[in-house]
């Protein structure tokens, strides 16, 4: 297959980015008093063309996928765990599907490359492309052939999916050792800073999942465009979130992305096409070292910073409430005008 890419503007207006400004300026509060509400409010209706916002039908995209490296002991969770949380989050009992449910948010899982079979239900989507991807250590994780193919899947996914913001979630034992490799070969970072615990590894496991991958990063060292670093490393679901990302940017859609892992997805789709990053929201800075590395590469300031390290889009649906009160500032506050109340004195 061809994979095209969207096209993908730069979003910015001054004029409105101006509008928005002077909303906030008169609403019934000293200047900037609701702080980062403040400027989450002014991207929020950037991202959408509006200076009265409205969060329609948001999405919870979950994609998961199993790694070939993960048998070379890079996490301290076994693989099975990949599918046994994907049942997890069907039954409704993950921290990601409470926290939708709290937050009316619509839970969408998609398999896009675990090693195991899934009886078909609501809210599930089976876009597998293989069962796991190859042991990044031996050769690439994906043939390009099918490192496009689940970016096609993601775009596709999420043409379909209603609504004008999307949060961005993922399962995968292995993962965050594909997302360290990532941000090492496109942002340039030192492996050893870009690799955390992952799901919970002592120092010894985290010494060794170091080795592995800097191994691994000298394996591939010819792999430095983003598609072909993407192909290398894996995943699928984190291919299939580029995707999403992309489709969803071309939509002009709200991007909210969680942790290390989704965050990795934004920087591929970033390095394809720039202006990715003016449509997303960074939910919040996770426990995993190379996150932070990673927010501060795309420009983004993280709404919250609760050490979280679980993944499944967790820390998205938990900032989602933040994301609607700044919209809410904007339509239902009122300016001094309307409500009749005297304006801060000149000094």
């Amino acid at each position: 297959m061809t994979l095209e890419l969207p096209p993908i503007d730069d979003i910015g207006d001054a004029s409105l980015a101006a509008r928005l400004q002077h909303a906030l300026d008169n609403k019934t509060k000293p200047l900037g008093a609701l702080g980062r509400l403040e400027a989450l409010a002014l991207r929020l209706g950037g991202i959408l063309g509006t200076a009265a916002p409205v969060l329609d039908a948001p999405q919870m995209l979950v994609c998961a996928g199993d790694h070939g490296l993960a048998a070379r002991g890079v996490s301290a969770y076994p693989s099975d765990v990949t599918w046994q949380m994907v049942e997890n989050f069907l039954a409704g009992g993950a921290a990601v599907s409470v926290l939708a449910r709290q937050h009316g948010l619509a839970l969408t899982v998609v398999d896009c490359g675990v090693r195991h079979a899934f009886s078909p239900r609501a809210g599930l989507l089976v876009r597998k492309i293989a069962p796991g991807t190859a042991d990044a250590s031996a050769g690439p994780a994906m043939s390009v052939a099918q490192c496009e193919e689940a970016i096609a899947n993601g775009m596709a996914i999420l043409r379909d999916l209603p609504g004008n913001a999307v949060l961005l979630g993922e399962m995968g034992i292995g993962n965050s050792s594909a997302a360290a490799m990532l941000l090492a070969r496109i942002a340039g970072q030192d492996i050893d800073a870009c690799t955390g615990a992952g799901t919970g590894l002592d120092a010894a496991g985290r010494a060794h999942k170091r080795k592995v991958l800097r191994g691994v990063l000298e394996r591939h060292a010819d792999a430095t465009d983003p598609l072909a670093a993407l192909a290398a490393f894996g995943g699928f679901e984190i291919a299939t979130l580029v995707g999403a990302v992309l489709q969803a940017a071309q939509e002009r859609r709200v991007i909210v992305l969680d942790g290390f892992i989704a965050s990795a997805a934004v920087l591929v789709a970033r390095a394809l096409r720039p202006h990715v990053v003016q449509r997303c929201v960074a939910a919040h800075e996770s426990a995993e070292p190379g996150h932070r590395l990673l927010l501060n590469f795309l420009g983004l300031q993280p709404l919250l910073q609760l050490d979280l390290r679980l993944g499944e889009g967790s820390g998205a649906a938990l900032a989602w409430p933040l994301l609607e009160s700044a919209c809410r500032i904007l339509r239902e506050m009122a300016s001094f005008e309307s409500a009749g109340v005297s304006r801060q004195e000149a000094a």
